[in-house]
């Protein structure tokens, strides 16, 4: 079986572009919703993303829509704990095919990680 993880230096996820995510408002509050168009920067990338590191900058005190957490995906997307390691699992995949392509080395070495 396969289970999510983080794979460092990937990424995907910090690629905000909101024109590819018209339904933020539909799980966001309007305070988070502020909070994540402030964030993002050039090319849609977020302005905490070090581009040379492929890291966050604030990675320890990233914002709760930039967690894969058991509540905070419950509240947000309705996703209950048993089904989060799919669910990470399949965005992940879905984010990183949009930013990088199904046959990238960022794919790979997620599916490599995860055990895919």
């Amino acid at each position: 079986m396969a289970t999510w993880l983080c794979v460092k230096q990937c990424g995907a996820c910090c690629h905000l572009d909101p024109t590819e995510r018209p339904d933020l408002e539909e799980y966001l509050s309007p305070e988070e919703l502020a909070l994540y168009l402030s964030l993002v920067g050039e090319g849609g990338w977020c302005v905490n993303f070090d581009h040379s590191t492929r890291e966050c900058r604030i990675y320890d005190k990233r914002p709760r829509f930039c967690r894969v957490e058991g509540d905070a995906f419950q509240e947000m997307f309705g996703v209950e704990p048993a089904e989060l390691n799919d669910f990470a699992i399949d965005c992940c995949r879905q984010q990183i095919e949009g930013v990088y392509g199904d046959r990238s080395l960022e794919m790979i070495r997620f599916d490599q990680q995860v055990g895919i």
